[in-house]
Parts: C-alpha cells; structure tokens; sequence
C-alpha cells in the first residue's frame, strides 16, 4: 500500500502482507504521533518486523501496550520476572518445534488473542524463518459462491487439536514450561468461520488447521472437504511473506487476519524467542 509515513520508514518484504520497519528505537517511549503511524501500519501490512531492537521483556511489554491490554498465553509458565512474557525456546536436541503447523493464536479461546509479538534473543545461523498469510486475501479470492456457504458458518476450534506434535512434546522436553495440559481437551470455542476486523471493518477467512476441527453443527467427515480446501486455500503462495530473523528483531502481527507458521529447519541449532500475547474480543 502506497503511503506516506512522516516519523517512520515501512518497507513491505512481500505484495500481500509483511513490512520491515525502521527510525524507531521501541526501547524508549514513543510519542503518540509516531505509534500512530505504527498502528497505521499495522492494519495495512498485518505483520511488522522491526530490527536491531534491544529489548527487555519490560520494555517488550510496554510496547506491547501500545496496542491494547496484554493477554496471556493459557498452557505456558512466564519467564522469571515478568508474568506477560513466554519463553519459545527450541534446544539443539530437539526436532520438535512449539506451533508448527499453519494456525492463528489461541482461536480455540472465546475471545481469542487480537494479536502476537514475538522477539528474536537466540537464532539459528541458517534456518528458523518465518511465514505469515494475510486471511482477507484468502478470503477476497474466494468465488461468489463459496463466499455465501461460509457466510452462515461457524467453526468449532480446539486446543487439543495436534497438541502432542505442537505443544506438549515440546513443552515435557525441557525446553519451556508447560501448564494446565490436562484441560487442553475441555478448551473449546466457536466463532465465525469469516469475521470482520473491528478496525479495518474488513472481512477475512478465521480458520486454523492446528485448532479447527469442524463446523458447527456438522460432523467432523462432513466438514472435512470443504476445511481442508480452506486450509490449502488460506496458505497460497501470494498471500504471504516469509521473514528471516536476525538477533533482537521484534516482530507483531494480527492474529485476527493472519496465519503465521514458524519453519522446522534447523534442528542442531538452539531458537529462544520472547513472545507477549494481546488480549483480543470474541470474532464476529
């Protein structure tokens, strides 16, 4: 999107979604005028990378803030000295890695997290990167048709979905802590399987194929056909972006009209990242 920025420089890495952003030092409080245009660039880009950002996890969460209430993650100890922060850490050992499958964070929750900001203290020499989707794309592509079946349609999404490959196999090795996983199976919600961004006023596909699992009212074969071309569908090649991190790179994204999906490829590598959840609403 073609715009002018007076405090900042917004780069875009990809057509569809994703923007480098730089002149900004977000270890200091920033004035009202210059997050304004964060925040602008935020709703046209989805996803934002900021570089050489030297952070704590206090000044990552006072950023956060910026955005609206901080949230919380619901099956993940915070790291020492700050209740908003999980450690995502892959070790060396591991071949496992913590969400790794398409998803948006936390869609099995009633109000699911508006948006995710992660910060980049330890990355592979080679591997590691990054994808992200943008969901008003995937659903602005859609035919007239497929557009009017999803219209009446609610998906149920769970966290128990795939949690031995994505979480719990993890989180047991050592690498994070983990909680609650015995309340995995009961942490159920169902919401629009399109919604409209409260913001931008845009309509985008909500799907996730770690979390969703059926629509409402259907039987898990009788959806299947259909989320699973959705799920093919929402991760086309020109919807996204992939994004290679570097050390002290802070990226945040919109989980409400975004897939993200972090590669598996640098197993003998150790990956340790800071993420801050924000709180979101219930989809509509």
């Amino acid at each position: 999107m073609d715009r002018s920025y007076r405090h900042i420089s917004v780069d875009p890495v990809a057509p569809a979604i994703g923007a480098a952003v730089s002149g900004v030092d977000l270890s200091r409080p920033l004035p009202d005028e210059v997050f304004s245009e964060i925040e602008q660039a935020f709703h046209d880009h989805i996803a934002l990378f900021f570089r050489e950002q030297v952070l704590s996890p206090n000044q990552q969460v006072a950023f956060a803030a910026r955005f609206g209430p901080i949230g919380h993650y619901p099956f993940a100890e915070p790291v020492d000295g700050n209740p908003d922060v999980i450690a995502i850490i892959k070790e060396a050992h591991q071949t496992t890695n913590f969400g790794g499958i398409w998803h948006t964070d936390t869609a099995y929750l009633d109000c699911p997290s508006m948006g995710s900001m992660l910060y980049a203290r330890q990355v592979p020499s080679v591997g590691g990167d990054t994808m992200w989707s943008n969901m008003y794309a995937a659903y602005g592509a859609l035919s007239g048709g497929m557009k009017k079946l999803l219209s009446g349609l609610s998906g149920v999404n769970s966290a128990a979905k795939n949690k031995d490959a994505l979480r719990m196999n993890h989180l047991e090795d050592g690498a994070m802590t983990g909680k609650d996983a015995d309340h995995m199976d009961e942490q159920m919600a169902v919401h629009p399987i399109v919604r409209t961004h409260p913001q931008t006023g845009r309509k985008s596909l909500y799907i996730s194929e770690a979390h969703t699992i059926c629509f409402d009212g259907m039987t898990r074969a009788e959806s299947a056909p259909i989320l699973d071309y959705l799920f093919a569908h929402a991760i086309k090649e020109e919807f996204t972006c992939r994004f290679r991190w570097t050390e002290n790179t802070l990226a945040v994204w919109d989980n409400r009209c975004a897939l993200h999906y972090p590669l598996n490829d640098y197993h003998g590598y150790r990956r340790e990242m800071h993420r801050v959840t924000l709180q979101g609403d219930k989809p509509a």
